[in-house]
C-alpha cells in the first residue's frame, strides 16, 4: 500500500521526512476529499507560528497538529484568480508528541490529520469525516 516511510519510522522524522509521509497518506485520503483539495501542497514545521495559535485561541503549540489555509472550492472564481496554492500546514513536534504518547501509527496519525484538516476546510462534519477514515 504505502512505502516503507509509511510505517513508523524507529527516530522522528525530520521535516523532510515527515513532508514525504504525507504525501505519500494523502493519495490514500478518500477521493471526495483528494477532488476536494486539487493540488494542495503540505508544508511541515515544527510548530504553528504564534499568530496562528493566538487566532485559534491556543496557549500551547503542541494543541495544533495540523492547519488547512486556502480558499475553498465554493468560494473560486475566475474573476478571483487565487494567489496562492491551498496549504495543509503539519506540526511536526505536535504530531511527534501525540505519536510518542499513544504509539499510534505516525502514517495512521498523518492520514488522520490531513482528513480533518481537508474535510473541516471543506465543511465535512466531524461524524462525517470519521466515517470517511477506512475509504480510499
Amino acid at each position: 500500500m504505502m512505502g516503507a516511510m509509511a510505517r513508523s519510522p524507529r527516530h522522528p522524522p525530520s521535516e523532510d521526512e515527515l513532508r514525504a509521509l504525507a504525501e505519500e497518506v494523502l493519495a490514500t485520503i478518500p477521493a471526495p476529499l483528494r477532488r476536494a483539495a486539487g493540488n494542495v501542497v503540505v508544508q511541515v514545521t515544527d510548530f504553528a507560528d504564534d499568530d496562528v495559535l493566538d487566532d485559534m485561541g491556543l496557549d500551547s503549540p503542541f494543541d495544533l497538529m495540523g492547519l488547512y489555509q486556502g480558499v475553498a472550492m465554493t468560494e473560486r472564481s475566475v474573476s478571483h484568480p487565487q494567489p496562492e496554492p491551498d496549504m495543509v500546514f503539519l506540526y511536526r513536534r505536535p504530531l511527534l508528541d501525540y505519536w510518542c504518547e499513544t504509539g499510534a501509527d505516525l502514517a495512521e496519525v498523518v492520514r488522520y490529520v490531513l482528513i480533518h484538516e481537508i474535510g473541516h476546510h471543506f465543511g465535512y462534519s466531524d461524524d462525517e469525516m470519521d466515517a470517511l477514515q477506512g475509504e480510499p
